[in-house]
């Protein structure tokens, strides 16, 4: 990762919030107040950078996936942009509440729209009326502003990314939820606890978020060159492991099977002696007769 502070400062990320809107535990990553202004110390903003992008490079070069979430109007842009650059999914238009913790109906709302993209090129588009092809052309392109940058997306996340944790507070709370880690920007009137790596940062201004979101594609596109390169090491080692799982699980079960057999053949050498005990005392009542 190649940013200095001046770079922090160049960008505008020491900016606060006014003195009137902050929270307090964001106490410890304010400098100064200047002007009825927060100033940031960029100093822990460049160390909690470097600290994110070396997860975000770790979760990477494992093969994980990440989503970028930045629906307010600076980030937006810039959240696409880079998050098509490094092949990551995203989310700029709208958090749908669920996306998270009621998965299986937005994958059957991704299902719809590849649906209605596939009856486009087939013939049973042209066997519709106007009306019909109106309704549909306009129901895909709402699901395409809305899930164009998750459509893809088969499973939950490894991580968010977020640029906002106020206006995304949907999105981290299904995220702490399912104890998926969240790495987000944190401005002065954020609460730092909700996060799992909180940089303290301006996350009002564009070329601010801009910095960040190049740097988080960036760490993804280092840890998914590692991944390519190690890619058959680690199908092999997942490959061994399920193997190693799958015998594990045998050997219970065989384990299981004997001591069930055991209890059988026990249970059935108690009754035999039971009834072979009954059998004599009865013999002996007999000759006593």
């Amino acid at each position: 990762m190649d940013i200095k502070i001046e770079d922090l400062f160049e960008a505008g990320v020491h900016f606060g919030h006014q003195k009137r809107r902050w929270d307090p535990k964001m106490k410890p990553y304010i400098y100064k107040e200047q002007n009825g202004i927060y100033i940031i110390d960029v100093r822990i903003t460049l160390e909690r950078l470097k600290q994110a992008y070396d997860k975000i490079v770790a979760l990477a070069a494992e093969g994980k996936h990440m989503v970028f979430v930045g629906t307010k109007k600076q980030a937006k842009k810039s959240v696409k942009e880079d998050a098509e650059r490094c092949g990551m999914y995203y989310v700029c238009e709208r958090w749908l509440g669920g996306t998270l913790t009621n998965f299986k109906t937005i994958r059957k709302s991704t299902d719809k729209l590849n649906e209605i993209e596939a009856m486009e090129v087939d013939g049973d588009w042209e066997k519709l009326s106007k009306k019909e092809k109106l309704d549909i052309t306009k129901k895909k392109e709402k699901l395409l502003k809305l899930l164009s940058g998750i459509r893809e997306m088969k499973k939950v996340p490894s991580c968010l990314l977020v640029f906002d944790t106020k206006k995304e507070s949907i999105a981290v709370k299904e995220a702490k939820l399912l104890n998926i880690p969240i790495i987000a920007l944190v401005d002065t009137n954020c609460d730092p606890d909700e996060v799992d790596i909180a940089i303290p940062a301006n996350d009002d201004a564009i070329r601010s978020v801009k910095l960040f979101t190049k740097t988080f594609a960036d760490a993804i596109i280092e840890g998914r060159g590692r991944y390519l390169k190690n890619k058959d090491f680690i199908e092999k080692k997942e490959e061994i492991q399920k193997k190693e799982e799958k015998q594990k699980k045998e050997e219970k079960q065989k384990k299981i099977e004997n001591e069930t057999k055991s209890d059988k053949k026990t249970s059935s050498a108690k009754t035999e002696s039971s009834l072979n005990s009954k059998v004599e005392k009865r013999v002996k009542r007999e000759d006593k007769k």
